[in-house]
C-alpha cells in the first residue's frame, strides 16, 4: 500500500513523498498539474519498482521557501534526497516541468546515482524553431484545445470547480510562475549541457501536443548523449493520462530494453534515436 510522509530535507524544507512498492529507486515527478496528474504512472511503475512521488515544494497546500524560485533548486533538492538516503540506480520519471527537473538532475548527477531517465512531454530547453505556448495566456478553453488530443473530452469548466479548487489551482499557478516564469519555461543552458547525459533517456510525445510540438521533442531527445524520441499518436500534453495504455506499454519496453545496460550488457536498439 502507497504511504505518505514529510520528510526533513533542509532545516526551512520538508519533502512530502509518496511512496509504495519495492525494487529499484524510481523517482516520478509530476507537472504543473499536481501529483494527481502521475498517480496512475506511479501506481503502474509500483508494480515492479520502489516508486517516490513528491510534491513540488508550494504545490497542494504545500510549503515552498522563498529561496526555491527555480527549476534548478527543485532538481538539487531531489538530488539531495536521493543522496541522503543512498539510493543508487535511480529512474527517474517526469512528466512536463517534472521532465524539465529530471533533466536538470541528471546534468548535475555526479555520482552517478541516476540510470534511466523517461521523459513526458518535458519543457525545460529553448528550440528556437518550436517556441513553447505561453500557458499562462490561456484560458480553460485554451489550455484544453493546445493540451489536450481530445479537448471536448478534458475540458474543465471553472464554473464546475468548487472555490477552495479554483484557490489551489490559483496557488498552483503562482508557484509554477515563480519557478519557471522567467525565462519562461526553460534554462538557456540545458539544451547544450545534455550531451554529457549519457545514461539511456526516453523522451515520450503526444503526437498532438500544442504547447511543445512533437518536433521541439525530436530536438530535445537529440542533445541527450544517449536520448530517443517515441511519440503517441492521438494524445496530447498527458499522454499517461489521455492513453494510459499505449504510453505505459513504451515505458516498460523502455525499461526491458534498457535492464542490459545497468547489468553491463546493452540491449540491442536501447538507446537509438527516432520513433
Amino acid at each position: 500500500m502507497p504511504s505518505d510522509k514529510s520528510v526533513a530535507l533542509y532545516p526551512d524544507l520538508s519533502l512530502t513523498l509518496t511512496e509504495a512498492g519495492t525494487g529499484r529507486p524510481c523517482l516520478v515527478l509530476h507537472g504543473g498539474g499536481g501529483p494527481a496528474t502521475v498517480a496512475g504512472l506511479a501506481s503502474h511503475l509500483a508494480q515492479t519498482a520502489h516508486t517516490i512521488t513528491p510534491v513540488h515544494p508550494g504545490w497542494d497546500g504545500t510549503q515552498r521557501p522563498g529561496w526555491l524560485t527555480g527549476i534548478d533548486d527543485l532538481a538539487l533538492a531531489y538530488l539531495h534526497h536521493l543522496q541522503d538516503r543512498g539510493l543508487r540506480d535511480v529512474l527517474v520519471v517526469g512528466s512536463s516541468i517534472g521532465g524539465w527537473t529530471a533533466a536538470e538532475m541528471a546534468v548535475r548527477d555526479t555520482g552517478g546515482i541516476i540510470t534511466g531517465l523517461v521523459l513526458i512531454d518535458p519543457v525545460g530547453v529553448h528550440v528556437e524553431t518550436e517556441p513553447i505556448r505561453d500557458f499562462f495566456a490561456l484560458d480553460a478553453l485554451g489550455v484544453a484545445e493546445y493540451a489536450w488530443h481530445d479537448s471536448a473530452r478534458f475540458h474543465r469548466d471553472p464554473e464546475t470547480l468548487s472555490a477552495g479548487q479554483l484557490a489551489l489551482q490559483r496557488d498552483n499557478m503562482a508557484t509554477l510562475r515563480v519557478l519557471a516564469g522567467d525565462p519562461y519555461m526553460h534554462d538557456p543552458k540545458l539544451l547544450r549541457r545534455l550531451r554529457r547525459v549519457d545514461v539511456p533517456a526516453l523522451l515520450l510525445w503526444g503526437g498532438s501536443d500544442r504547447i511543445v510540438t512533437p518536433a521541439y521533442g525530436a530536438a530535445y531527445a537529440e542533445a541527450f548523449g544517449s536520448g530517443r524520441l517515441h511519440v503517441i499518436p492521438e494524445a496530447g500534453h498527458l499522454p499517461h493520462l489521455e492513453r494510459p495504455e499505449a504510453t505505459l506499454a513504451v515505458i516498460d519496453a523502455y525499461l526491458r530494453e534498457t535492464s542490459g545496460d545497468r547489468l553491463g550488457t546493452r540491449s540491442p536498439g536501447a538507446v537509438c534515436r527516432g520513433r
